[in-house]
């Protein structure tokens, strides 16, 4: 057990989904996993293990931006030995090309800062996916007839971002997509040697005020929980 996470020894996998929303944790533990087993609800954050293809896997939840992230990314990776983390998640468009219900896989991930920053001091570190999990992912969604935007996006400190400069200088620099996580979960990944990746379903457009309806978004976020998983194990 953790200070954030009640599970026992051997109860998490070394694979770990890390959706934001604990009840999506739940939604997609019940909806993909064989036989789910509840291993944390610490702060009502859940997680739950179970099998996939008769691999191990845990989907956790991470809450929502980097500050809760790291914390349970951290204790995941050294307190739980997880060496494959990929967040599942929605996002926001940022390109005119990236539509609502689109998969977008995460290359690189920006941001203004996160909980990792101070330890570069000058540097302007640039965490990046794992390619390996990052190619077998573009590879699982086009065999599922997905057409799937691959580059850069942006993990914001904010939701509610009054900035609209600063969404168009990201637009306008090729920025896919913009979300609250990505940057902080690639930075440990590298600081640990552990694989990393975002793969990530528009959930609504920054620039057109298109949105995905409450009601269609656990639909729409199957497919990408599927190539989550397809990828970690390819």
């Amino acid at each position: 057990m953790t200070i954030h996470i009640g599970a026992k020894p051997g109860e998490i996998a070394e694979t770990v989904l890390l959706p934001g929303d604990p009840y999506r944790a739940r939604w997609a533990a019940e909806t993909f996993l064989k036989d789910p087993v509840l291993v944390n609800e610490v702060r009502g954050m859940l997680g739950y293990t179970g099998t996939w293809n008769g691999h191990p896997v845990t989907i956790h939840g991470s809450g929502m931006g980097m500050p809760s992230l790291s914390i349970y990314v951290n204790e995941l990776i050294r307190d739980y030995g997880a060496r494959t983390l990929i967040r599942i998640g929605s996002t926001g468009g940022l390109q005119p090309e990236v539509k609502v219900r689109d998969l977008v896989l995460a290359q690189t991930a920006s941001s203004a800062g996160s909980p990792s920053r101070t330890i570069f001091r000058e540097v302007n570190f640039a965490p990046c996916a794992d390619f390996g999990l990052l190619s077998a992912a573009y590879a699982a969604a086009t065999a599922r007839g997905l057409t799937p935007h691959v580059g850069g996006i942006y993990s914001s400190d904010t939701f509610y971002d009054e900035r609209s400069d600063l969404s168009a200088e990201l637009s306008r620099h090729g920025c896919l997509a913009v979300e609250m996580e990505a940057a902080e979960l690639y930075t440990l990944a590298a600081r640990h040697k552990a694989r990393a990746l975002a793969v990530l379903t528009v959930s609504d457009h920054i620039v057109t005020g298109d949105a995905l309806p409450a009601d269609q978004r656990e639909k729409s976020f199957g497919a990408m929980v599927e190539v989550a998983l397809e990828a970690a194990f390819s």
